[in-house]
């Protein structure tokens, strides 16, 4: 694994507008991502962690420029991708895929798995003819999995294990090297998330992918993921190293998550931490430290500013006041 960043995000944001009335003015913002920094190296895994409606998917989507940002900038490689014009960024398209999180609605009902596949060869003119783009495409199946008769088949016939295989498949005909993978497992059975999760490692190790991983559950992001970042309320709260972050989470928020993560020896005894109050509205989120309404160990200045990421030990880095 690169100590050099292939991706760095800084300061990234993303508003949405809220209209109302007849003129359809704007009259409030939900402030999905407000400000959110962190590097990935080659090579590297880093897991997106954190509560439904954190932010965590419109982060990897606003990377992609999938959804397009309200501020901050996304390096890939030195290059700023929120600056890009069409073409270069559909160019750029190649070394940048995605992995939907539900494998049901993220492949066309209308396409074969050979032409679902095949768009994006033809896309991004990869294959002199038809017969090299087939061959391309039964390789690929067989590299996550399923047979080269499959490739005539429509997504219905296929299990929801099958269609992820598909759609990795799909993200790896232009031989990218970041996958941002959405949620990719959540709408598995668990049998079937350690296959898919085993895939994408195999994956990696093959051909130097680097994944930005991301899941509400904190299980599965601690098998694939060399680092974590845990996000709450649009902010990224922690980013550490997998197994110091599980050993020795820093920030409340952290703990609180981590303290709910079923324990499989009955042996172990695991102290539950529970939050007071919910999770407030993005659309008008708190001052100062966007966890301090909820937060145990909270201070008067913390509803008063914002803390930023500090390194409080050689890469564990820590949103807090109190603990920063």
């Amino acid at each position: 694994m690169s100590e050099t960043p292939l991706l760095s995000v800084r300061g990234l944001r993303k508003h949405f507008p809220i209209t109302g009335g007849v003129l359809a003015r704007e009259v409030a913002r939900v402030h999905a991502v407000d400000g959110v920094s962190f590097d990935i190296a080659e090579g590297e895994t880093l897991g997106l962690v954190g509560e439904s409606g954190c932010g965590k998917s419109t982060t990897g989507r606003c990377i992609l420029r999938l959804i397009e940002p309200s501020g901050g900038e996304v390096l890939f490689r030195g290059q700023d991708v929120t600056r890009l014009d069409r073409k270069a960024l559909r160019a750029l398209r190649r070394d940048m895929q995605i992995i939907f999180q539900d494998p049901f609605a993220s492949l066309n009902p209308r396409h074969t798995v050979g032409g679902i596949i095949g768009e994006a060869l033809e896309i991004h003119n990869l294959g002199k003819n038809r017969a090299e783009r087939e061959a391309r495409i039964v390789e690929l199946l067989e590299t996550v999995g399923l047979r080269p008769d499959h490739m005539r088949r429509f997504p219905h016939e296929f299990s929801g294990g099958q269609r992820q295989r598909i759609g990795i498949a799909r993200a790896l005909a232009v031989e990218p090297r970041l996958i941002i993978c959405d949620e990719p497992v959540s709408a598995l059975d668990v049998s079937i998330q350690a296959q898919v999760i085993n895939l994408l490692e195999d994956l990696q190790e093959r051909f130097n992918l680097t994944y930005l991983f991301i899941a509400h559950d904190l299980s599965v992001v601690e098998h694939i993921s060399d680092r974590v970042a845990v996000m709450y309320l649009g902010r990224v709260m922690e980013i550490a190293p997998s197994r110091e972050l599980y050993d020795n989470p820093r920030h409340p928020y952290t703990e609180a998550l981590l303290s709910a993560v079923p324990i499989p020896d009955p042996r172990i005894k695991r102290k539950r931490i529970m939050l007071q109050g919910d999770v407030p509205s993005p659309i008008n989120p708190p001052t100062g430290c966007h966890f301090h309404p909820r937060c145990p160990i909270a201070e008067k200045h913390c509803s008063q500013e914002a803390p930023s990421l500090r390194e409080t030990s050689p890469g564990h880095w820590v949103s807090c006041h109190v603990r920063g």
